[in-house]
């Protein structure tokens, strides 16, 4: 065997995991070997999970929020930054995805979601009822409240998790993926409530948003990280709305949370639709930003 096909040996720090490959003792924030780190920093995250799939468990029960992201991509995302044992805080919980990542990933993780919407929380508890999966803590409540409850202020968490309202866009006329998942094109609002960002303009939205991550900052403990999930709006005359960049601006102006990068999220198993044809060119917007925060204080 030459030397180039020599296996890498293990060094001073590494234990050999065998096909998982080799993990360094020093590593603070997973349990991951170098090989499946370096998977996850991949920039651009296919996947592709069905509505039947087991990464999509319950999605007949959590439908119902416009928005449900899949519990394996969060259990992914939950196994790279915490360790066994890690806490983690989802201020708009919604049906659970996050909740439901956490108990997925095993390994004593715990969860707590904050979410205003009753009809979502109790849908998050049937899906872990009806598949054996274990129940976490889910808070009713306004996220601007979230550290007047003790399961939160009393909590240093590794991981703050957040998939926002998107100020109104689920509040206009569904198309696409939307319509054809829910047969309907009537909007969706997350709520009919004035306090959910899902129903305020732009501008109340981003100082609604930096307000709730703020408080999430104050639990989360130094070096840990923030994921926060968001999809721009179709741009318009005078308006990119580049709803990414602006939700980092905006963060940015919490002190000590530091912005480290993105994964953009390419869900194979949305649709194309023919929109603009055959006048002008409108997206398709089959992906998500995961934007990637750190506190470093």
């Amino acid at each position: 065997m030459s030397k180039k096909e020599e296996p890498k040996q293990p060094g001073k720090y590494g234990v050999d995991l065998g096909e998982r490959g080799i993990y360094d003792t020093r590593n603070k924030l997973n349990e991951l070997t170098g090989k499946e780190w370096v998977y996850f920093t991949n920039s651009v995250w296919i996947t592709g999970y069905s509505p039947t799939a087991r990464e999509n468990v319950g999605l007949k029960y959590r439908k119902i929020h416009p928005s449900p992201k899949p519990p394996a991509l969060l259990k992914e995302i939950i196994e790279f930054f915490t360790k066994s044992g890690g806490k983690v805080l989802d201020p708009f919980a919604g049906v659970g995805g996050t909740l439901l990542g956490a108990a997925l990933a095993g390994g004593g993780r715990e969860a707590v979601g904050v979410e205003l919407e009753q009809k979502y929380i109790d849908a998050y508890r049937k899906v872990c009822e009806k598949e054996n999966i274990q129940e976490m803590t889910m808070l009713r409540d306004d996220a601007r409240n979230l550290l007047a409850h003790p399961e939160v202020s009393d909590t240093v968490f590794d991981l703050v998790v957040a998939d926002p309202p998107y100020s109104d866009m689920m509040a206009k006329e569904r198309t696409g993926q939307r319509k054809k998942l829910y047969k309907d094109s009537s909007p969706m609002p997350y709520t009919d409530q004035d306090c959910d960002l899902g129903n305020m303009a732009l501008e109340d939205f981003y100082e609604a948003l930096r307000d709730i991550m703020g408080k999430c900052f104050t639990r989360l403990k130094p070096k840990g990280y923030m994921v926060i999930f968001c999809k721009d709006f179709q741009p318009q005359p005078g308006a990119p709305n580049l709803l990414h960049a602006d939700i980092v601006r905006e963060l940015g102006e919490i002190p000590g949370l530091v912005y480290r990068g993105m994964r953009i999220w390419h869900d194979q198993a949305m649709s194309l639709y023919p929109f603009g044809y055959p006048y002008s060119f409108v997206m398709n917007q089959i992906h998500q930003y995961i934007l990637i925060f750190r506190k470093e204080v």
